[in-house]
This record gives C-alpha cells, sequence and structure tokens, in this order.
C-alpha cells in the first residue's frame, strides 16, 4: 500500500508532459551516441596522425571506448525526467541517481586512462616493447585503480547521507593494522615496485650483490631469483637486495686493464726509452682498444717495473680476455726481439765456511761431531 502510494503522484501527470520527457529522452539519446561516435573518430584520426607526438589523443580515443550503452541510456532518461514534475522526495532520489550514473561513467573513464596511460608510459621505457607487463606495471595499476574506485564508493555513500566518517576512520586502523602485521611482506613488495621504476638491474643482467655472482632470471613480487655462475639458483629477498651494493657488469661500458712487465735490471738505457713506446703500438693493433699510457713505474735492483693502461671498449668479458691474451703475447714477442726477458725469480743463499763443511749422517748428532755445523742463510745446516 505504501509502495502505491509512493506513485500516486504519477497519475498528476498529464500525458503531455509523457510526451515531452520521452521525446527528450529519446533526442538526448541520439545526441549524446552521435556525439560520443563522433568524439571518437575524430581523436583516433589525432592519434592516427603521430601517435609518438600525440599520446593524450591516443589514451582519450581508448578511454571514450569505455563509454557504457547503460550509463547513456540512463543519462538520457534523467534528462527526460528534470521536464516532468516531479515532488520533492523522487527529486532528490533523481539527484542521486545523476551522482551514481555520472561518477560511475567517470570512475570507468579514469580506469581506462590510467590503464592506457601506464601501459603507454612502461611499453615506452621498455628495450622490448612487446614483451609481457612487468611488476611495476601491474602494481602501479592495481593501486590506482584500488584508490580510484575506494574514492568513488566513498563518494557514493557520502551522496546517499550516509556518515563515512567511522568507515573512513575503521579503513585507517585496519590499514595499520594490517601494514604491521605484514610489513616484511610490504617491504618486500615495496621494494620490487622500486626495482621495476628504478630499474638498477633487469632480468638478464650478469650482477654481483652481496658476494652472489649470476644472471637475473626473475624479479617477483617478494624475491628476485639470480642464477649464479656456479649454477644454483640463488633467492633473495627483495628488501635486501636494495641493501647491499649491486655491480651490474651488463652495463659497463668500457674495461679498465692495468698491468705491469718487470724486465732485466741489465736492460740497456736505449731500449728501456723505447720500451713505452712499442708497448703502446702492441696495445693499439688491438681491435676496440683505446691506449691510455705506458710508463717505467719503478727501478729496482731486481727489475725494471712498466705499467701499461689501457680501456677494453666492449663490455664483453670473453673480448676483454682475448685482447689482453694477444697483448701478452705481443710484449713477449719483444722481449724476444729486443733479448731483454723477463725477470726470472733469484734466490741467494749465504755459507759460512769459517768452520769448515761437513756431512752429518742420520745416526750422528752435533754433539758427537766435536764441531758446531757450518750456517747456511744465517741459519744452522
Amino acid at each position: 500500500m505504501k509502495f502505491t502510494s509512493q506513485f500516486a503522484f504519477l497519475r498528476t501527470i498529464e500525458l503531455d508532459n509523457w510526451l515531452t520527457a520521452a521525446a527528450v529522452t529519446v533526442a538526448a539519446f541520439l545526441l549524446m551516441h552521435a556525439l560520443i561516435r563522433w568524439s571518437r573518430r575524430r581523436i583516433a584520426r589525432l592519434a592516427e596522425a603521430g601517435k609518438a607526438d600525440r599520446p593524450y589523443a591516443e589514451i582519450l580515443g581508448a578511454t571514450l571506448g569505455r563509454t557504457s550503452m547503460v550509463a547513456v541510456t540512463l543519462t538520457a532518461l534523467l534528462i527526460g525526467l528534470t521536464v516532468l514534475d516531479l515532488p520533492a522526495p523522487w527529486d532528490l532520489r533523481v539527484r542521486h541517481l545523476w551522482f551514481i550514473t555520472l561518477g560511475a561513467q567517470l570512475a570507468l573513464y579514469i580506469d581506462h586512462a590510467l590503464s592506457v596511460a601506464a601501459k603507454r608510459y612502461f611499453r615506452t621505457h621498455a628495450k622490448d616493447p612487446d614483451a609481457p607487463a612487468t611488476v611495476a606495471h601491474t602494481l602501479v595499476s592495481w593501486a590506482m585503480k584500488t584508490v580510484l574506485w575506494t574514492v568513488f564508493m566513498l563518494a557514493v555513500l557520502a551522496n546517499l547521507g550516509i556518515n563515512i566518517s567511522a568507515f573512513v576512520a575503521s579503513l585507517g586502523i585496519g590499514g595499520v593494522a594490517v601494514a604491521l602485521a605484514v610489513q616484511n611482506i610490504l617491504g618486500d613488495l615495496f621494494a620490487s615496485l622500486s626495482i621495476a621504476v628504478d630499474k638498477p638491474f633487469e632480468v638478464g643482467d650478469a650482477i654481483v650483490v652481496n658476494g652472489v655472482s649470476g644472471a637475473v632470471e626473475k624479479v617477483g613480487l617478494k624475491t628476485t631469483r639470480i642464477r649464479a655462475d656456479s649454477g644454483e639458483q640463488v633467492v633473495i629477498a627483495n628488501a635486501d637486495l636494495l641493501k647491499n651494493t649491486v655491480r651490474n657488469y651488463k652495463r659497463m661500458a668500457n674495461r679498465r686493464v692495468a698491468f705491469s712487465l718487470l724486465f732485466d735490471p741489465a736492460t740497456p738505457v736505449a731500449v728501456a726509452r723505447e720500451l713505452p713506446a712499442r708497448l703502446r703500438a702492441i696495445v693499439e693493433r688491438q681491435d676496440a682498444v683505446r691506449f691510455d699510457r705506458a710508463h717505467l713505474k719503478n727501478v729496482t735492483q731486481d727489475a725494471l717495473e712498466f705499467e701499461v693502461v689501457y680501456f677494453v671498449l666492449v663490455p664483453s668479458y670473453g673480448t676483454f680476455m682475448d685482447t689482453q691474451q694477444q697483448v701478452l703475447l705481443g710484449a713477449l714477442e719483444l722481449m724476444e726481439e729486443l733479448g731483454v726477458g723477463n725477470v726470472r725469480p733469484v734466490q741467494r743463499v749465504a755459507v759460512d765456511m769459517a768452520q769448515g763443511l761437513r756431512v752429518v749422517g742420520d745416526d750422528e748428532d752435533e754433539e758427537d761431531s766435536g764441531a758446531p755445523a757450518p750456517r747456511v742463510g744465517g741459519a744452522r745446516a
């Protein structure tokens, strides 16, 4: 009975008013539908004309594709209802429907715009645009959409006259409790997001961290998996990973090589003067190498020490070893050509012959010999 009494006002609306409302509804629907189609075509042409120069056109074109026909129909009906003379309670309900309908459609637009913008951003900054979505892409999209729909639901409840202060406070207290309970997991989660955004390394990079050397296999939400050089898989928590210094060898621009060569101290001065230039020529004969310097670094009674420094312009470790091998072989050939061979280790033994030298057998000792044993190099023989 009460339900019937609420709609009793419908009998008081004249037929002309109903027809006018229906005409306005149809006209509004057709106008909005045509306007949306025209806007989509226009923006699509702008996006195709220059996707790199017009990213906003691409985002707007994809966003308009999420226009809900239900929302368009409801909006047209609400426009038609504004023509009718409605009593105060129904006028308030129509205003609530306006807010929910337009708010839901706007939330759908923003939701899709966030998805397209995040996808475009990570696709632009990725090395392989066709690669699957990264962890950062998923986390960023999920976080933004969660905030968007939470705000929309709270706005709807507030528009309906519901006090959301206690609800927001409960969400805050609950969020703090959850954060304290899972702080380690959240720490790894945000560390994963930091790795994905800052990109100190990527999958496939050769890194060294906390004494572990290997190639990155996967960066997950909580852990990073590294295939060690020795073959086993090492799993490191993302938060612990960021606390240590990471050395990324894949991003090495070049390799600095410094080594020393020891020559015979009897090498003539004229030959020693030529050695830096000859060593430089050996280095510069190699491919992808930039020579830095070659100097006589030190002179001692045992050797002449020459230091050579150069850069390998290719970060590959195999190329570095091949180049170093050729340089060392060239240095050996130079030594052989000039007759100034490398220094051999020298061992000097001093023998004190003041008391004579006597061989003591296994069954004799020093006391039975009647004479002290001779000293060899400062020690008793």
